[in-house]
């Protein structure tokens, strides 16, 4: 008889989807937590890569008659520092910031256009590459990150054409910030729908959280600053290219015209790079003080004073190009009225801190630095609005001394505040407290020791920009002083990167609210869920999540009895 046999046939296996791969869910994702990580992370290795220009700029600079770079090289390292430094970290790290922070501060699931979003994010990152590639093609920007036209025309001999730098050098800077722009405007409309649009029920705009309150403002101003930056960039390439004469007099073509587009631009740009600065440290003060924000009605509306006035002090860069005294008058008044609205803020921090139980965590001593650094460079750029004291410091190494200690004292200092208060939520683990403060205390020796010897060298005559010097002008000390402190600025930072690898490997848990802090952002696991929230939360005050914890004290219920 027959037997007969039964073969089994092995189980189907279904092959992973490359989305559903770890590295097809980060490249593929549309969460705005994950875009938010992705936006930050490149910004850190951006500013990594501007830190080594800026040390080969401060190593060629600390000696006279330095050898290190050639001229060429110089011109090629320090454009693309602050190029790199100003749309390479500063811009993206706060649009990742954002894109993390801002959806959980409001009680929103995710991004109003999550696709967008992550197009904004892949963007930004060719864009970035493709400026730094202009070194492997021996073509990088060598103009300085302002770019002026003429000096920057005619990449091709033509017809009429005034050869001044017969090569794709500035192609690259002004093809690349085209790109980034294109990145800029997609975050910013991004973000203007989402907070209009997507806040928790009860979240009115005077109960906003102050970063979204300050996010919001920097959207505006990039949607309104960043097309004249691409008029100046798209006419720039049709000189260069076509032949057209924008900006040539010998043409017709008027040279101040791209100072103009570029500073209506560069001007509202100082303030898109300190707004979310200002977010930061009204979001960490408080919770540090153990208090509410002093004034938060001040804070969040001069905050849009802030962003009206920076439309109407861009030719405050221009006073040695002999604009009429009327001109002259009215923007040295605009810059300095813009200082109300900035005093407002550091005198409601100050009021903040005052009388609170002050704890000295790295997330506020980067805060307290903040101020500290930022009042510096603000009080400098007061005494630039003046306009015959400009007339004697414009383009000397003044300006740079208040240019870093508004950015670098005040913005890389917030950035660094924000990463050590939200480490924890998007990892779930603290960064070293002890690592933290000698970064912290290092920075700060760093900033002062590299950026104040400026302020005197710009006195003494050294102008920015500078290749070398001679030996016999006075400037020797202070150059290989500056030279010291960059180098401290360099080991601060390695000390964080250590602290970043070693606390993502093995640092202490943090739980879902280290800080004890007041905003919903903290009312979530650590790292969030994909979809944030179970429920999406109700708001009663401007402080939700201390409201939950301390029902008896809530500030909606004290404000109705």
């Amino acid at each position: 008889m027959a037997t007969s046999t039964i073969v089994e046939r092995p189980a189907l296996v279904r092959q992973k989807r490359f989305s559903e791969t770890y590295i097809g869910q980060w490249l593929t994702t549309t969460d705005h937590k994950k875009i938010g990580i992705m936006y930050m992370v490149t910004a850190f290795f951006f500013f990594v890569v501007g830190g080594l220009e800026a040390l080969l700029i401060r190593t060629q600079l600390a000696l006279p008659d330095g050898k290190v770079l050639d001229p060429q090289t110089y011109n090629e390292i320090f454009t693309m520092h602050g190029t790199t430094m100003i749309f390479l970290f500063v811009m993206p790290m706060f649009t990742g910031l954002g894109n993390y922070v801002v959806p959980l501060m409001i009680g929103a699931r995710d991004m109003a256009f999550p696709r967008l979003n992550a197009f904004g994010y892949w963007i930004v990152l060719f864009g970035g590459l493709f400026l730094q590639s202009s070194f492997v093609f021996h073509a990088a920007p060598d103009s300085g990150w302002f770019a002026y036209a003429p000096l920057t025309e005619c990449g091709v001999q033509g017809v009429n054409c005034i050869p001044a730098t017969p090569s794709i050098n500035m192609d690259f800077w002004a093809l690349g910030v085209l790109l980034l722009g294109i990145s800029s405007i997609a975050g910013a409309l991004n973000f203007v729908v989402t907070i209009f649009k997507l806040r928790a029920p009860g979240m009115t705009i005077n109960r906003m959280p102050l970063f979204v309150w300050m996010t919001l403002v920097t959207s505006f101003l990039l949607l309104f600053a960043l097309p004249s930056l691409t008029a100046a960039s798209g006419l720039l390439l049709l000189d260069r290219h076509l032949g057209t004469h924008f900006y040539q007099a010998a043409f017709n073509g008027d040279p101040l015209l791209w100072q103009h587009l570029f500073w209506s631009f560069g001007h509202p740009e100082v303030y898109i790079l300190i707004l979310p600065a200002f977010g930061i440290v009204s979001e960490v003060l408080p919770v540090f003080s153990r208090k509410p924000i002093f004034g938060y009605t001040f804070v969040a509306w001069s905050g849009v004073a802030i962003g009206f006035l920076s439309f109407t002090v861009w030719a405050h860069h221009m006073f040695a190009v002999g604009l009429p005294v009327v001109a002259q008058a009215f923007f040295a008044t605009s810059t300095t009225l813009i200082a109300i609205p900035t005093a407002v803020k550091i005198f409601n921090w100050l009021a903040t801190i005052y009388g609170g139980k002050l704890s000295f965590k790295t997330p506020m001593l980067f805060a307290l630095g903040f101020v500290a650094m930022f009042l510096i460079g603000g009080l400098n750029g007061v005494a630039l609005a003046i306009v015959p004291f400009d007339y004697q410091v414009t383009d000397s190494y003044f300006v740079i001394a208040h240019l870093h200690y508004v950015l670098f004292g005040g913005a890389v200092f917030a950035i660094f505040a924000a990463i050590f208060y939200w480490f924890p939520k998007m990892t779930g683990k603290l960064l070293n407290e002890r690592l933290g403060q000698i970064q912290f205390w290092l920075m700060l020796i760093g900033v002062n020791v590299t950026f104040f010897p400026m302020h005197i060298l710009g006195l003494l005559g050294m102008p920015r920009r500078i290749y070398t010097y001679a030996p016999d002008l006075g400037w020797n000390e202070l150059n290989l002083l500056e030279t010291v402190g960059a180098f401290i600025i360099a080991a601060a930072i390695l000390v964080f990167l250590f602290n970043f690898v070693t606390s993502l490997r093995q640092g202490q848990p943090a739980g879902s609210d280290p800080w004890d802090a007041f905003t919903l952002e903290w009312d979530t696991a650590s790292p969030p869920e994909p979809y944030n929230f179970k429920t999406i939360p109700v708001v009663r005050s401007r402080r939700p999540f201390y409201d939950k914890k301390n029902p008896e004290t809530a500030d909606w219920k004290v404000a109705v009895h």
